[in-house]
């Protein structure tokens, strides 16, 4: 299966740099959703057969240009949703959560989350998530996540993504191309940027 693992498109949250990981969450703001029409744009080389998506109110908003455009059926699923920010939610402090999460990326996932998730409850949350969809039969689907979640699953399924995107973040409508599914694994195949982005551009993964 090819996975199109794509973080959602911009909203006020992001733009403030809140912690904003409750559902159902803020919409996409004029930005975003000009951003969801151009990820279908981008997309339209690729057999898409399905479109997945946390069930978080930007996730959903970021997949629907892309159910048009592909003529698709479009499924929510809450595994997909992002990282929760337990005590911090709403806070401009990113320091325990960002603490928590790059302990997960050293391979400490006992580390909790204050008030959340641990990394373990994490990985097990999301990779039923994607065994879901494998089980569905698609060769191609696109998944619409969200930044942590999304850098967290990948980067422990697939290393070669932190290296890959260093310290850099994952911008809005990033998308991770992977082949493989959770039995065999998966392959890192390319990172695609939003033209927008500073660093735009198809990165292909030999």
């Amino acid at each position: 299966m090819r996975l199109l693992l794509a973080r959602h498109a911009r909203t006020a949250s992001n733009v403030a740099a809140l912690l904003d990981t409750a559902p159902p969450g803020p919409e996409l703001d004029l930005v975003g959703r000009a951003q969801a029409v151009a990820l279908a744009e981008r997309l339209a080389g690729q057999r898409v057969e399905a479109v997945y998506s946390s069930d978080l109110v930007r996730a959903v908003q970021t997949g629907a240009p892309a159910v048009r455009t592909f003529a698709v059926p479009h499924r929510e699923l809450p595994e997909l949703r992002e990282i929760g920010a337990g005590e911090d939610e709403m806070s401009p402090d990113l320091q325990r959560y960002v603490t928590a999460l790059r302990s997960w990326g050293e391979g400490d996932h006992r580390v909790r989350i204050p008030g959340g998730e641990d990394g373990i409850e994490f990985l097990e949350r999301f990779g039923a998530g994607v065994r879901g969809i494998a089980e569905a039969g698609h060769e191609t689907v696109l998944v619409i996540s969200h930044g942590a979640a999304i850098r967290t699953w990948s980067g422990f399924v697939m290393p070669r993504v932190h290296v890959e995107l260093g310290a850099r973040g994952l911008p809005n409508t990033t998308v991770i191309v992977a082949d493989g599914d959770p039995d065999a694994g998966w392959t890192l195949r390319g990172i695609d940027f939003p033209a927008a982005d500073p660093e735009d551009g198809f990165a292909v993964i030999r």
